[in-house]
């Protein structure tokens, strides 16, 4: 077996043994969901969800989770939840800041926070290939959903052309109609021009 070097940040080896939670049989996904969905809630005390969630695996025939065990899990996910919650408050002052009518600079900027976490996590070089692959694909996706952020606002600004001009194209016709002056209708078609 090839040990992987220890990096400075973390000192640890590897990704560490998978905990008796990471273990259980697909049966038990369920059960996880639900146990993910109490933990972040935070209503319930430890105690009672872990009673809980043994008693919902103990009718699946699975053996109980131990105390450490479960507090390791638990002390993961809240981790891992803060994580989550700061990475929604940070998109949406991300939001806030380029105004929701602006989705394609929205798309670039999750983007481009996107290429700066693969490249922080490869810098780190402690990633499997399987790692690799995941961020490449991640990266792929980005770019991806950059182009079709582009081509649909291209789309809307098509449409909204076509809208106006049909709009000044009726305003012309309303006007000839009720006698509107050369002169009144040029400067209403300049003005309508100007949004277009």
């Amino acid at each position: 077996m090839v040990e992987r070097p220890r990096t400075e940040k973390s000192g640890r080896q590897g990704r560490g043994r998978l905990s008796s939670l990471d273990m259980l049989p697909e049966e038990a996904d369920g059960d996880l969901a639900w146990l993910n969905e109490e933990l972040r809630a935070g209503k319930r005390l430890q105690i009672d969800l872990l009673a809980e969630f043994n008693a919902r695996i103990a009718d699946r025939g699975i053996g109980p989770i131990s105390k450490s065990a479960f507090s390791r899990f638990s002390v993961r996910k809240a981790t891992q939840f803060k994580a989550l919650d700061e990475t929604r408050r940070i998109s949406v002052e991300l939001a806030e800041m380029l105004g929701m009518d602006s989705a394609d600079k929205m798309t670039v900027a999750v983007s481009e926070m996107l290429k700066m976490a693969a490249f922080k996590l490869a810098e780190g070089g402690d990633l499997s290939p399987k790692d690799i692959m995941e961020l490449s694909r991640a990266n792929k996706d980005a770019v991806s959903a950059q182009k079709l952020s582009t081509d649909y606002r291209r789309l809307l600004e098509r449409e909204y052309a076509e809208q106006v001009a049909e709009a000044a194209k009726d305003v012309a016709e309303i006007g000839k109609a009720n006698g509107v002056s050369d002169e009144a209708m040029r400067k209403i078609n300049q003005r309508l021009a100007g949004i277009m």
